[in-house]
């Protein structure tokens, strides 16, 4: 079904795999198509709790923008595929379920962006990050240059987007870019462990509460508190939130079931 991406399903958690690693996973108009087609599948599926995202081999996660697309772009390309790529990446962010990025090594450009519409990120300690477009005379425009500042801070975006450098893991997980650095062999292990964790937690209340945060990044203060509010109270109408207060009250294991 797929060319340029794997897309598995195992039980409540699915894996979306950049798959060229003979380009270092550069992402093409096509990858960019096959990753809508997937998350079709995601969003059709109720059963799904967290998509894990990843890159094929061990060298890198996405190593940016296919070279060679890239030299064909003029400015009515530029902004086409740029709007393209923004819309399906941002697919990813507004998803009702989390997204783990596993970042296995290089993670440039539309590789960190690809990152950055992640609920978290766990990143092998071999991972480089960076947004390195104005090397190439462009700038970022899958969302870098938007997502970067609120995450990592605006002194910290300018210095990676206008030198281009890359920065390590350690410094990516310094700097709040990612959450978790661990081991190449236990990347994985750690993005399923984390996930896991989450497909732990009361569904409603795990969507409920990622909507919530990124619209409080995204709006005001004043309507990023009533918006909380609201998802708070529709919580509090849960079968989830009975049996967790039960639970606790009772001092036993909650049973929840997502509804």
């Amino acid at each position: 079904m797929f060319e340029t991406i794997l897309f598995e399903v195992d039980g409540p958690i699915a894996v979306l795999t950049v798959n060229r690693p003979d380009k270092r996973n550069a992402v093409t108009n096509a990858v960019v198509e096959e990753i809508d087609r997937a998350l079709d599948r995601v969003e059709a599926n109720p059963d799904l709790r967290v998509l894990i995202l990843t890159g094929a081999g061990d060298k890198a996660f996405v190593a940016g923008a296919d070279i060679g697309e890239l030299d064909r772009r003029d400015t009515i390309l530029g902004r086409t595929e740029t709007r393209r790529r923004q819309e399906v990446y941002t697919r990813i962010e507004q998803l009702d379920i989390p997204s783990i990025a596993a970042i296995n090594g290089w993670a440039l450009g539309t590789g960190l962006e690809l990152t950055l519409v992640c609920t978290l990120r766990v990143a092998s300690s071999k991972a480089r990050m960076g947004q390195p477009e104005v090397k190439l005379g462009i700038i970022p425009g899958a969302g870098g240059t938007y997502r970067l500042p609120r995450l990592v801070g605006m002194g910290r975006a300018m210095e990676m987007i206008l030198t281009g450098e890359p920065v390590t893991a350690d410094e990516a997980l310094a700097m709040g870019l990612v959450n978790r650095v661990v081991p190449p062999e236990n990347l994985m292990e750690e993005a399923r462990a984390l996930a896991e964790m989450i497909v732990a937690r009361p569904k409603l209340a795990v969507q409920y509460a990622k909507e919530a945060v990124l619209r409080c990044v995204e709006g005001s203060l004043i309507e990023g508190l009533a918006h909380e509010s609201y998802l708070h109270a529709l919580s509090c109408g849960t079968e989830d939130k009975k049996e967790g207060i039960a639970a606790f009250l009772e001092k036993r294991d909650p049973k929840f079931t997502g509804r």
